[in-house]
């Protein structure tokens, strides 16, 4: 192991670390540890390249150790008497022959009291002998597994064994069944697994597991854990490799989780594409697997079983996948590798592994969105969360929970459901019919509510009154006709995999549903559905043939949706011109209530962040309207690694023409405020080496300026120092921007010359203001052009500043909904100029242009460690001075 380095309390925890650690992450792992420690809620900031993924390791890590430690000696000490045979001999005196008559504090006879005392320390030592027995059965088996390659080999050929059977047994079923289909059978036979079982809208279905095997080796009791969530699939990734490295790596037993787009290893399901496509064909092959035993006992049809049945959903196998996951730490990519060899699902393989696991590593939506916990088996009573890269949770939270649902997804969806039902009622249950009509009614008044007709292409409807309306749940519920009907018995009907297959198969335009009655009616239909379908996101799949989500999938969120408490979201009904271009979007206006459970449920739950400030939106908005005690709140904000003089954060007033800047709304669009601009550009770029970042407040502001530099000729006089670089707007061209832009700042460096780098045009909140470091030569200087304020004339942004102007406290006189308008504007602006600093010997300065940074209220809510070191600078030649000071000072020094 490496370098073990102690708190700062030299009595406190020791924290294994693979190298000695600075000053900061000590004090960060000893802050983490006790706040874990007393079960508090934290809100953790150590700026990016400070080490705070290692410290978050090795810290929570450490603590867990600890607190298993603990609970051993603790059973220890408990299961000693019954070890040692004493059991029973120590009885409290009153329970004595001679206290037979004396009452217990509860008015009880002492006796009964001791015997109740009694009863609860054996249940608990039987407990305890249980949790031991399975622990040990845990450990023994994967011991074995971690030592024995024979073992892996032995199982891996039991399989191709297996497999080989498998497949000659269904060659000879089908060759048997060839000819023999039943003359009566009105249906296709890939049909009937779509005709609804009898529901039961009172009592949610317990999930199959899956498992026609003793389901004990399966299904553990869940251990004292750590669910640790980030935003992307490649920040767990990186997450999981820094566990690798680290003390922790080779005795953790972690589980990466992820969506079945993420983890599936069929390549028949894969190639479907889409997220929603992939579930719904994955829930209608374990639907098959489970039916499979009573489809085989109807004789004479035929079946072609080994299609719809996944190969890779197995008891076997997945118990195999579960155990190597548990033995060694693997990331997203490791783990499907590790399913395609062992022929073994990692998605329900994956799920398998939590109960067992010390540390699962998992994306944000599978944790905070309950049902999806649910679902995965997440279980959070007792455990520990810590939620990293949390500087945007709020938002997070809103989106998660948000729906929007447009026109042509509610016609497209109505004409789908009608077509099952036409095509089945004769064979559906009464119940199911009954909510099938309700399901067409409730589409029939959304489309109604945009102004439309279901029975009416939606593209070639117009809207009469086109433009943006907000209203409450009840208001929505009750204008639409629709209050006396119970959405979530709707809901649960919807989510049918009956229904889902039924779309699946048929909804797309290049299906035809094999009926000789039917087939001129649907004809016009499926012509009908294309129409709907041009418009909507595709995806490609295999055959080069477009293929759309299931817009049922999308009803069923905007349902759920709907079924939040009226105060905490509003329903946006956006007109636009024709009634396939207008939408229907639910916005949730109260993240706390989702998170309530999250922070109720808990033993401790970490918020973490290398940018966190301003705070105040997550202790106001999101933990006490959570219900969280401020008392049980605590923060921590570390300084940064590197020394002082490497960073030169400086807030500029005005520019070389002494002009003030001001870039609100009115006055960034007049071409002095532009020139002025570009005049400062042309200034930094002669003294300031490599790469220079500039974040504009939107795209739009951003073509706008460069239009006019193109215009005046100040564009070719930055071009003769810096080649110039605009972000792109789509997303796949990022990349190729990136490695451009890095090639000409290492040739203009290697070449000498006039040229000294690049400079960067990019846009906050754009794809290179989070996620991307500018570390070294790539961001010397980054540049923020005016003040990032959201648009306060959106809709939605307006519901929310009213709603918190009734439900919030004042914050230093200042009323809520300003105050969310300035964090907002700030956390955009912080998350931006980080880029630049990312490691201890990076240096960089950074430059706010715009006089209203320097008030006390916008100045505070920067991070502390620029907030330390910035300068204000009321005029351009003292800031420039700094600058060429500070630039040529650390080239001397390379």
């Amino acid at each position: 192991m490496a370098a073990e380095a102690a708190a700062a309390d030299p009595g406190g925890p020791r924290f294994p670390f693979p190298y000695t650690p600075y000053l900061i992450q000590e004090q960060f792992m000893a802050a983490l540890y006790d706040a874990l420690e007393a079960g508090r809620v934290g809100i953790f900031e150590s700026p990016t390249g400070t080490g705070k993924s290692l410290s978050l390791i090795c810290g929570a890590l450490a603590w867990l150790r600890d607190f298993e430690q603990k609970k051993q000696e603790e059973e220890a000490r408990l299961l000693a008497p019954e070890e040692s045979g004493q059991e029973g001999k120590e009885c409290p005196a009153s329970a004595g022959p001679g206290h037979a008559a004396s009452q217990g504090t509860a008015g009880e006879p002492d006796w009964v009291t001791a015997f109740v005392q009694k009863k609860e320390e054996r249940d608990l030592v039987d407990r305890l002998k249980e949790e031991q027995i399975r622990r040990k059965k845990r450990e023994d088996r994967l011991e074995k597994i971690r030592n024995n390659v024979q073992l892996k080999y032995a199982a891996k050929r039991k399989r191709s064994e297996e497999d080989e059977t498998k497949r000659l047994l269904q060659l000879s079923k089908e060759v048997l069944s060839e000819g023999a289909g039943d003359a009566l059978e009105q249906l296709d036979h890939n049909e009937e697994e779509l005709i609804l079982a009898e529901y039961e809208s009172d009592e949610e279905k317990k999930a199959v597991s899956g498992l026609e095997e003793d389901d004990d080796d399966l299904e553990e009791e869940h251990v004292t854990k750590i669910y640790y969530c980030s935003r992307t699939h490649s920040q767990l990734s990186q997450f999981v490799h820094e566990v690798q490295k680290s003390p922790f790596g080779k005795d953790t037993r972690l589980v990466s989780l992820g969506s079945r787009q993420s983890l599936c290893v069929n390549e028949e399901v894969r190639r479907l594409g889409a997220l929603q496509l992939i579930n719904d064909r994955c829930m209608e092959m374990q639907k098959n697997k489970h039916e499979k035993k009573s489809d085989e006992e109807n004789e004479g049809r035929k079946r072609r079983v080994s299609r719809a049945i996944c190969p890779f959903y197995s008891y076997e196998q997945m118990q195999f996948l579960r155990d190597e996951v548990l033995v060694e730490v693997k990331d997203i990519e490791q783990l499907v590798a590790l399913g395609r060899e062992t022929k073994a699902c990692p998605y329900y393989g994956s799920r398998y592994a939590i109960s067992a696991a010390q540390l699962v590593v998992l994306p944000y939506q599978m944790l905070l969105h309950e049902r999806t916990r649910n679902a995965a088996g997440i279980k959070l009573k007792d455990q520990v969360v810590i939620i990293d890269e949390a500087h945007n949770l709020i938002d997070t939270i809103t989106c998660i929970h948000s729906a929007e649902v447009s026109g042509s997804q509610l016609c497209c969806a109505h004409s789908q459901l009608l077509q099952y039902m036409e095509r089945y009622s004769k064979r559906l249950k009464a119940k199911n019919l009954m909510y099938i009509k309700q399901i067409l009614y409730l589409l029939e008044q959304f489309v109604a509510m945009l102004g439309g007709n279901v029975k009416q292409n939606p593209s070639c409807q117009a809207v009469s009154q086109t433009g943006t309306v907000l209203k409450s749940i009840n208001d929505f519920l009750f204008q639409s006709h629709i209050d006396n009907i119970n959405l979530f018995k709707v809901m649960q009907m919807l989510s049918s995999a009956g229904l889902f297959g039924f779309v699946e198969r048929y909804g797309s335009p290049a299906s035809a549903v094999k009926s000789n009655k039917e087939n001129q009616k649907l004809s016009g239909l499926q012509n009908f559905l294309l129409t709907l379908q041009q418009g909507s996101p595709v995806v490609e799949a295999e055959h080069d043939q477009v293929r759309t989500a299931s817009p049922l999938m999308q009803v069923e969120g905007f349902l759920s949706a709907l079924t939040n408490t009226n105060q905490d979201g509003r329903v946006i009904i956006n007109r636009q011109g024709t009634v396939g271009q207008s939408s229907l979007k639910f916005l949730l206006l109260n993240p706390a209530v989702h998170f309530a459970k999250v922070v109720e449920e808990c033993r401790a739950v970490i918020i973490a962040g290398g940018t966190m400030q301003p705070v105040a939106d997550f202790r106001e908005q999101l933990l006490a309207g959570a219900g969280v005690d401020p008392a049980r709140v605590v923060e921590f904000s570390c300084g940064h690694v590197i020394p002082a003089e490497n960073i030169l954060p400086i807030i500029l007033c005005s520019g070389p023409s002494s002009q003030q800047l001001e870039f609100t709304y009115l006055t960034r669009n007049m071409p002095q405020m532009m020139d002025e601009t570009g005049r400062i550009l042309c200034n930094l770029c002669n003294v300031v080496p490599g790469g220079v970042v500039c974040f504009f407040p939107s795209y739009e502001y951003e073509k706008q300026i460069y239009a006019h530099w193109e215009k005046t000729g100040l564009l070719t006089r930055l071009a003769v120092k810096k080649k110039i670089f605009q972000e792109p707007k789509k997303a796949n061209q990022v990349e190729q921007v990136l490695v451009e832009y890095a090639k000409c700042i290492k040739r203009c460096s290697q070449a000498g010359g006039q040229m000294t780098g690049a400079l960067l045009l990019s846009v906050v909140g754009g794809k290179m203001s989070e996620g991307i470091n500018f570390s070294d030569d790539l961001g010397r200087c980054v540049i923020m052009v005016g003040m990032p304020y959201p648009n306060i004339k959106s809709p939605e942004l307006q519901e929310k500043m009213t709603w918190l102007d009734k439900t919030m406290p004042r914050a230093a006189g200042q009323p809520p909904s300003k105050v969310l308008i300035e964090n907002l504007c700030m956390k955009a602006v912080n998350q931006s100029i980080g880029r630049a600093i990312r490691h201890q010997k990076d240096f960089a300065s950074i430059l706010l242009l715009d006089h209203r940074y320097a008030r006390p209220a916008i100045f505070n809510k920067l991070p502390q460690w620029i907030r330390e070191r910035t300068q204000v600078k009321p005029a351009f030649g003292a800031a420039f001075a700094e600058l060429r000071k500070f630039h040529r000072g650390k080239l001397d020094a390379l």
